[in-house]
């Protein structure tokens, strides 16, 4: 009778284990990070976006993603050795209505480090509804700093993760004044096609 109850004994302890590992695994699948593809007429490049850090602001993201908000939109202001802006605006410069403005998530300690995405805003911290910027280089002044006007910073929501050639390839394009917008403007525009969501 010992016996049977130390086998007993040891087969749940097995079974237990095993979906605990089970249960481990589902939910690393789970915490996953969705991956997005933007093609542009220079070419494609995938951003991971970091569900977890930015929830409310992946959120919003893919809501304009989803309902095909930003295809036909362009990088209206890439600065060499800065960032490149887009998510607003039309290939004639026309703007384009966003939705309601988020709340700003740049305390969730990710850094605008090259190659991330961040959104963009006016002076208002939490003013970000479509717009966002890839940064080309560190930027670390734009991180969050404090809850002040001054110190907000910028909420970084994902990375190039694959075709930051491409992105670089936008820097190399010749940019100018265009209407009330500044000098900053690409002279040949970079469309937007499309973003797709390639794993959620």
């Amino acid at each position: 009778m010992r016996h049977k109850l130390i086998f007993l004994l040891a087969a749940v302890l097995i079974f237990g284990c095993s979906t605990r590992k089970e249960a481990d695994k589902t939910e690393e699948v789970n915490m996953k990070n969705t991956k997005v593809l933007f093609s542009t007429n220079l070419g494609d490049f995938e951003v991971e976006l970091f569900d977890k850090e930015s929830p409310e602001t992946v959120k919003n993201f893919l809501s304009y993603v989803e309902s095909g908000f930003y295809e036909g939109t362009v990088f209206h202001r890439v600065i060499p050795g800065f960032m490149a802006q887009g998510g607003g605006y039309t290939e004639d410069l026309e703007d384009k209505d966003g939705g309601e403005p988020i709340r700003n998530e740049a305390s969730n300690g990710l850094k605008n480090e090259r190659g991330t995405i961040a959104m963009a805003r006016t002076n208002n911290p939490h003013s970000a509804t479509s717009q966002f910027f890839i940064n080309y280089v560190d930027n670390y002044f734009l991180d969050y700093v404090s809850e002040t006007p001054q110190g907000w910073g910028y909420a970084v929501f994902g990375k190039v993760t694959k075709g930051m050639e491409v992105v670089d390839e936008m820097a190399k394009i010749p940019t100018g004044s265009s209407g009330y917008f500044g000098s900053d403007v690409p002279q040949k525009p970079i469309v937007i096609k499309s973003v797709k969501i390639i794993k959620k």
